[in-house]
């Protein structure tokens, strides 16, 4: 009798907890569209209502095209220049000196740490100040310091996640090399580094991402991006909406390529789902 209470009591405990999930799954259903339905309807409303097309195609060119390819341009040097910065700061990570090791930890605690748009200063701002006043060699240094701030910042996150990609490679591979004869260079380069690039492109993918957004930051460097660009246009014609959904419109021309880029090498990458991209 007491088995049978036993029983009846954990089917209708059974039973609550279906009955619970399904009541979390629906409102999540319900909540998941009504929140869809709301950001469509409100994305609708702005370019049907707010986008002044006449003042869209005006402001096109030559503002936002210049603005756009800078951008383009910035990113292309710096993304470039931090990943092969990132390659030697994580492999400088992980070396067996513990000075070199300790330097690269020193550098990535540095640029992960302090603010991004602190670093652009100190770079635009305090360089100069090292030579006499009126001296300083370089011009259109802006330029400069923002490809100089973005890669090294950058370089620290790039090499963040390669030393995770590293230190996720079982010792035993490196061990194995080494007793075939490989050196530790060789043994790094033909055996650690693939399968570390490929654990850990994700998160230099995304790094990278985060760098094309970082670019906004570039107009306190007086940087004619996409942001000043707004910000002109909002100043003479007091209209936000129709340049706002412009800079949108233009980070998305280089964020989703990115990405796409981003899945197709990892798919490439990984030997499961080689050839699988979306």
């Amino acid at each position: 009798m007491a088995t049978d209470s036993g029983r009846a009591a954990e089917r209708d405990r059974g039973f609550l907890e279906q009955l619970n999930d399904r009541t979390f799954r629906r409102l999540g259903v319900v909540g998941t569209t009504a929140f869809a339905l709301g950001v469509a309807l409100f994305i609708g409303y702005i370019l049907t209502v707010r986008v002044d097309y006449a003042l869209l195609i005006n402001i096109v060119y030559p503002q936002f095209t210049f603005a756009f390819l800078r951008v383009i341009g910035i990113v292309l040097v710096s993304s470039v220049l931090s990943v092969i910065a990132g390659v030697m700061v994580g492999l400088a990570r992980v070396s067996q000196t513990r000075v070199t090791s300790s330097i690269a930890k020193s550098y990535i605690e540095f640029f992960r740490g302090t603010p991004l748009l602190f670093q652009l200063f100190v770079i635009y701002l305090g360089v100069p100040q090292l030579w006499p006043p009126g001296q300083f060699p370089i011009q259109g240094f802006n330029y400069y310091a923002a490809v100089i701030g973005l890669t090294l910042n950058h370089a620290a996150y790039v090499g963040e996640a390669l030393r995770g990609g590293i230190e996720s490679i079982p010792d035993g591979q490196m061990e194995a090399s080494r007793s075939l004869g490989m050196s530790y260079i060789q043994s790094m380069r033909e055996v650690i580094l693939p399968q570390a690039w490929r654990n850990s492109l994700a998160a230099i993918g995304n790094d990278q991402v985060i760098l094309v957004k970082d670019t906004s930051l570039l107009t306190v460097l007086a940087i004619p991006e996409l942001l000043s660009a707004f910000r002109q246009i909002n100043s003479a014609t007091f209209d936000a909406w129709t340049p706002i959904v412009l800079v949108a419109i233009a980070y998305l021309m280089i964020t989703v390529p990115l990405g796409k880029v981003i899945r197709t090498l990892e798919a490439r990458a990984d030997p499961a789902t080689h050839g699988g991209d979306d």
